[in-house]
This record gives structure tokens, sequence and C-alpha cells, in this order.
């Protein structure tokens, strides 16, 4: 014998009942059949609706009913033959006239019981029953349809009653030695106490009645055909790479199911484990799909850690605290049995060793009866002080990690918390049993999602890790960066086991967000149709989507941009800095940006604010962080200034050389600063920042070659007064040529003081073999004391600045 669950999508449509009854045909082969039905797709809650609309006394139920009773009449019609078709439709509509004199008694008495909402809700499995049973009879299928409230007693605890199995065995067991039909279809979900009035067995209760019969009947096996292709490893709705479990535990099953796996009903594990009859999950709409079979799994040779990941979301923490439970038994008792005198359900519990505190999890509508029932049990200890009020906090869910082999592998609980605090998702309370097949974290509910997604790439991803960007800017080294990222993506997905999808991007002008991912074939389009950009804006947006593994990336040189870096940081977002104005502000300002990153575990990088794609930054961090001291640094870090001095010898006038830089994206947007120094300034102290001194600007000395007067008014107006000063910058460079030197603005760091300004380099000297647009730095050490440490190469241009950007990104997503 086997027995047949069929949910609600599987009664949902003609073509899903014709499903039904092929799936049916192909079980029949010599052995009896038992087929338990859900209600149709939202009728259930149709009816349930509808009552508490009759007890607030809102005569809209009866277009509601009118219409759940069209659907019904409609279905038979598509799927039922003539001369079939009218005894069922009779049936139906005399279903919902009881219903609708149902619903008329609540109108007027003003109110509902759990008795009458029981009631109400048991027709939604009597009417899909009855339909499909008309459907088999019609295509000559021998069966009978069976009351299931006749067959499954209960108490009377209306809306999730306790099934009596003693009397409940024997009444299926005389049942089906009564019959020989080789088809038996029975309503789900519905039951009856001792006095025949009809009980529920709670939501989901159809999977319940289909095990509570395969267990009363030895069955070989419970199949349940849902809309899904078996349990998955993860919610399919959030997670995109959720994967089918071909095989797990009743122990496993029944923990996802309880920590929210919708797939199967958490009660339904229990009968069919006792009789070790394995329980099948298939899809109605893919029969042909493998699904997952739950079993005994004691003899099977199974490598798997974590099976699953599920979560309960809409609930409550409740606190109880105070330095009078030290030590004093009976507390938990107490608490405990205040809960119970409420019927309230506790999901988690934990408990710290000080026994200072103990915290439960409820359900949210639970929380504020929950809170009067224990204030009231320990209203004597409030009042002295011993104890406080319970403490409730709201917007919260658990997430769960479920796997029978947990307890044999040391350090999963510690990857769970890692890899859920690197994503900057706060952990309110901790639970997990003695058996370790299931770590629960209570998290806030509006990082679930995440925390899900980042669990599964965790433990159950093994292609890549998804990082998900978003880039402020776009100009040249923006749209180099978007090309180079384009490039590398198998070499990333191949060999470093990432998948970069650029989520986000700002201009000056417009902003676009999409969580799937920006089509990059077509990305200037999409930007230019999107809103008009508001960095906070989009920064809110980012913080809001709440997507894992995220990387802000500017590419700008703006204020406003910078000034966003810590909001960022907060949440535990990384942040990928070209743009030097964050690193190079107060020092107060940097410091905090640097211990944010620190304290929320977010990567904040800005390789690019010096040397652009050479890796000056990183190596400094490199030598202080094993220990060596830096003395003394010398170097050129103007790609704008060296480009300039290397082309400048008095053939061409120093303010069309400046020009010549910036029309091949050397300088600044206001070329001023670079040839003031400032720019060279914040470079050198950014350094020395990394090296480990307190240095602000105005700590630097400037040696600017450059008149006043060039400093004021536009760009057009700077190019014009350099024109005046040309004898000026000739003299420079002259003088220099005469010594056999060549002109180099050098930054220079001796022992905690810094200055910047053009320096005569002779020929031997490791700054005077610099070319075209290249920087150097000389680090001087305890360990490079005679030879310095150089690095060197192209310090400018959209290029190697975009491979500095990807090289952190990179870094940031490790």
């Amino acid at each position: 014998m086997i027995v047949l669950k069929f949910g609600g999508t599987s009664m949902g449509s003609k073509e899903s009942m014709l499903q039904v009854m092929d799936i049916v045909r192909n079980k029949m082969m010599g052995q009896p059949v038992i087929i338990v039905v859900s209600a149709m797709s939202g009728t259930t809650d149709i009816l349930l609706s509808c009552g508490q609309l009759a007890a607030g006394q809102n005569g809209s139920y009866r277009d509601f009913l009118k219409q759940s009773e069209l659907n019904h009449l409609e279905t038979i019609a598509s799927v039922i033959p003539d001369p079939h078709h009218n005894k069922i439709s009779e049936i139906i509509i005399n279903f919902f006239k009881e219903i609708k004199e149902v619903c008329n008694g609540i109108f007027l008495l003003g109110e509902i019981t759990p008795r009458v909402n029981d009631r109400l809700a048991s027709y939604g499995e009597l009417l899909s029953s009855k339909i499909i049973t008309a459907l088999f009879d019609a295509h000559k299928i021998n069966c009978v349809w069976a009351d299931a409230r006749l067959l499954i007693k209960t108490n009377s605890n209306f809306g999730n009653a306790v099934v009596d199995f003693p009397v409940t065995n024997k009444l299926i067991h005389d049942q089906f030695n009564l019959t020989s039909i080789p088809v038996t279809i029975i309503p789900g979900f519905i039951a009856s106490n001792s006095k025949n009035i009809p009980t529920t067995l709670g939501r989901g209760g159809s999977d319940y009645s289909a095990a509570i019969i395969a267990a009363a009947l030895n069955a070989s096996s419970l199949e349940i055909w849902t809309d899904v292709s078996g349990m998955m490893t993860a919610d399919p709705r959030w997670v995109s790479n959720a994967k089918i479990i071909p095989f797990i535990s009743y122990q496993e099953a029944m923990e996802l199911s309880h920590f929210g796996a919708k797939v199967i009903y958490p009660p339904t594990i229990q009968p069919v484990m006792i009789k070790n009859i394995p329980v099948w999950i298939k899809n109605t709409f893919v029969p042909g799909d493998e699904g997952t079979v739950i079993r005994n799994m004691q003899s099977e040779n199974d490598d798997s850690i974590v099976r699953g990941i599920s979560s309960i979301s809409n609930l409550a923490l409740l606190s109880l605290e105070g330095s009078g439970m030290v030590g004093i038994p009976g507390f938990s008792k107490r608490l405990f049995e205040s809960l119970a005198n409420e019927q309230v359900n506790v999901i988690l519990i934990t408990q710290g060793s000080s026994e200072h505190s103990i915290c439960v999890g409820v359900d949210v509508t639970s929380a504020d009866k929950s809170k009067m029932a224990v204030d009231r049990a320990f209203e004597y200890e409030i009042a002295a002080g011993k104890v406080d009020p319970l403490f409730v906090e709201k917007d919260l869910s658990i997430i769960a990690l479920v796997g029978d082999n947990m307890k044999n592998h040391s350090g999963i609980s510690g990857k769970m918390f890692s890899a859920l605090g690197r994503n900057g998702i706060n952990i309110r309370a901790i639970a997990q049993g003695s058996s370790e097949r299931n770590i629960s974290a209570v998290i806030g509910t509006h990082n679930v999602r995440k925390a899900v997604n980042v669990l599964h790439e965790e433990f159950f991803e093994t292609t890549y890790k998804q990082v998900n960007l978003f880039i402020a800017g776009l100009g040249n080294v923006g749209k180099k960066l978007i090309n180079q990222i384009v490039q590398q993506k198998k070499h990333m997905q191949d060999q470093l086991r990432l998948q970069v999808n650029i989520t986000g991007m700002s201009t000056s002008r417009n902003m676009l967000i999409n969580e799937d991912g920006i089509d990059l074939a077509d990305w200037e389009k999409l930007l230019s149709a999107g809103p008009k950009a508001d960095i906070r804006e989009f920064v809110n947006n980012i913080i809001e989507i709440n997507l894992r593994n995220a990387v802000f990336v500017d590419i700008t040189a703006n204020d406003s941009v910078a000034e966003v870096y810590g909001r960022l940081l907060e949440k535990s977002i990384a942040v990928v800095a070209c743009n030097k104005l964050a690193a190079s502000s107060d020092y107060k300002n940097y410091k905090k940006l640097k211990d944010l990153s620190g304290e929320f575990n977010a990567p904040f990088l800005f390789e690019t604010n010096v040397g652009a794609g050479l890796p000056l930054i990183g190596t400094l961090k490199d030598l202080v962080h094993s220990g060596d001291r830096i003395h003394r640094m010398e170097a050129v870090l103007s790609g704008t200034l060296n480009f300039v001095f290397n082309n400048y010898d008095g053939s061409r006038k120093f303010a069309e050389v400046v020009k010549q830089a910036q029309e091949e994206g050397y300088t600044e947007p206001d070329p001023r600063l670079d040839l003031s120094g400032k720019d060279v300034m914040r470079k050198i102290m950014i350094l020395a920042r990394e090296a480990g001194e307190h240095f602000e600007m105005e700590d630097i000395q400037c040696n600017s070659f450059l008149p006043l007067s060039c400093m004021t008014g536009t760009v057009e107006d700077f190019y014009t007064e350099m024109e005046k000063y040309e004898e000026h910058f000739f003299k420079l460079y002259k003088d220099a040529a005469d010594n056999n030197c060549k002109l180099k603005f050098v930054a220079t760091y001796i022992d905690g003081n810094a200055s910047v300004g053009l320096q005569h380099i002779t020929p031997q000297h490791d700054l005077y073999h610099l070319y075209g647009k290249d920087n150097v730095v000389l680090f001087y050490t305890d360990r490079y004391i005679q030879q310095p440490l150089v690095i060197k190469g192209a310090g400018a241009g959209a290029e190697v600045t975009a491979s500095g950007v990807f090289a952190d990104i990179i870094r940031a997503a490790d």
C-alpha cells in the first residue's frame, strides 16, 4: 500500500488535476493507493478571512464566497465531462450553501469561536476531495471517497488538535479492512473530536493526515506531491543556487521543517519515523524528477556535513534578567510555567552559565501576552528590584544550520558565525542542542535573506563566491574598470572562485541599482535612463537591499562621496577608494574610518590613492605589520609633474606641456592640484599615516614652484597666467640642466618630518632615471638601511589606475 498526498497547487487547475490523475494511474500497479488532498490553492485563506469579516459584521464576505464558489464550479466545468459534471456541481453548491449559513450565523452573532473557525476551514478539503473523486469516476478509475472526520480522532483543541492515536489507528484499520477498492480519496487537514465535531490539525495539516494514515496501515511509502522537486538546501526564492537534497534523515527533515522549510509540515515526520516508512517529496508538475527521500540514514555512507539552511521569521525574544536569579532554583520553572499557562509555544531557549539571564524565542503574536504573564509571575521580585521587567525584542528571526554530521566535525559553528560576522549580521542569541544537529542564531529580520545567502555560499557553493559591486564614478577609470571585470570574468570564476556582479552605478547625473546585476553589454544606456543621482540616496539603497559581500567603489574626486564611507563601513560594506579625499582628510576622520573598518570587519582599501596601480600602500603595510620600521621615504608621487618635467626643455612653453598632460588624462580636472604640490602632499601624508605617523596637511612643508597668481581664477585663467611666467619656468629648467641635473618634484619623509618640492636630481640618484609618467618610492627601514626598497612604475593613467582598483576589489572580496 502507498499513500500519496497532493497539495493545494496540485488541485488548482484543470492541467494539474489531470496530472494528478496520471500520477495515480502510474502508482496503481498491483497495490492499493490512498490519496490525501489539500484544499485548492487559497481556498482555506478565503474561508478563514470570510469568517473574520463576518465576525466584524462586514458583509463583503458574501462577495468572496460567491467568487470562490464560481472558481470551484469553473474548475469542475473545465475538467469533468457530462454527465458527471452536474452531479458534482450540485454537491459543491450544497457545500457552499452550508458555508454561507455558517458565515451568516457568525455575522448575526458578531463573533467567531475556534470551534466554528475549524468547521469553516474544513470545507476547503471537502470541496477539493469531492471534485477529484468525481474526476476519477468520470475517467473510470475505481475509487471511493472516505471522510477523514470519521477516521482521525482528536481532542478539542480547535485549530491545532492533538490526535488520539489508539482510536485513530483502529478506525483506519477497520476502514481499509472493509474495502478492496484500489483507490481511496481522503480530505486532509480535518478530523473530529469524540463528539464528531470537526477539528483541524493545524495549517499544513494535510501532510500530517497522510502520515497518520500511512503509519496506521504500515504503508510501503508516503509520497508528498507539491510544486517543488524536493526539499532544498535553502529557500529557492531567496537563493538562486539552492540545490535539491536527494536524501535526508527523519531528524534532519524535522529540524528543517520546524525552522521554516515549507515543503513539509513539521508533525508529519513523527508517525512515519516510528514505522520507518520512507517519505518522498515529489513535484506534481515535473513527476520525472527524482525528488527527496526522507528515511533512516544510520546505515548510509554519507559525507555531507550540513544538509540545509532554514529560517523562522516573526520572532520575539523575551529576556528575563536580574541579579536575584543567580543561584536561586525555580526561576526557569516559573518562567516556562507562566508561558505554558498562556498557551505560548517556546521556539528557542538560551541561558548563560552565570544564571543572570535567560532568553526564550516565541512567535511575535504571543509577545505581548507573554510579557504580561511573566511580569505577573515575577511581580514580587520585580518590585524588590531582584528581577527586571521582562524585556521584549521584536523584528527578529531565527536562522538554522541543520545536519546530522555536524557533530563529527569541529569548527562548523565558528565558520557559520564568522561568515555572518564578515557580512555585518549581528547575532542576538545562539542555541545548539547536545546532538549538534542544529545550530540556531537569532538575527534581525531585515538580515534574514542576506544571512541565508551568506551561509549557503559558505557551506554549499563549491563553484564561486558572489561579490556585489556598487561603483560611484564612471569616467575614464570607471569605464576601464568595467572592461577589465568583463575581460577577467572567466579567470575570476575559474581561478579565484569569484563572481563579480556590478549591482549599482552612479555618476554625477544618474544612478542605477539592479539586485540581479546590471547588464554590462548595455550599461551606459541603462544608466542614462536611471533616476537622478543622489549619493546619499544611492547609499540608502545599498544599505536597504542588504546584499552579501557588498563592495562600494569610489572612483571620483568628490567630497560628498568620501563623506558616506562611514555609513557603509558601519554596515560591514567594504569600501575601495580611488578618491584620496577621505584618507587625506583630517587625521581624526582618517582614524575613525580605519577603526570602523576593523570594528565592523569591512575592508577600507585605497591602494590607488598613491601611485595608481603600484603596490605602494600594500607593501608599506606588509613592512609595518611584519615588524619593520620606516625611517625615511623619498618619492616622486606625481605622474603629472614627472611627465611635465620630463617633457619640458624650453622648446615648447611650459603651459603647453601641462595642457598636453591634461589632455592625455594624467592630471586632475584642475591641474593646479598637481602643480601646486597639494596632491603630492596628500600622498606623502597617506604614506606617513600608513607607516604609523599622526600626520596632518599642515605638518608637511610645501616648496611650491608656481607663482601665487597662477593659483587664482579659473583653469583657463591658470593657463593664461602660466604663459606670463614662461621665463620663470625656463630658468628652473636651465638651472638644473646647467648642473647636469634633472628637475623632480620630490616628496620626502624623514623620521616624522615631511616636505615636498622641486629638487635637482643628479645622475647617481635613484630618482634620476624616471621617465614619462612614472612614480617611484624609496623605503629606508630597519631592514633596508643602505640599499632602499624601491617600487617604480607608471603612476598615472586610466588603465593602471583601474587595475589598482580591481586588485583592491579582489582583496576586499577575499
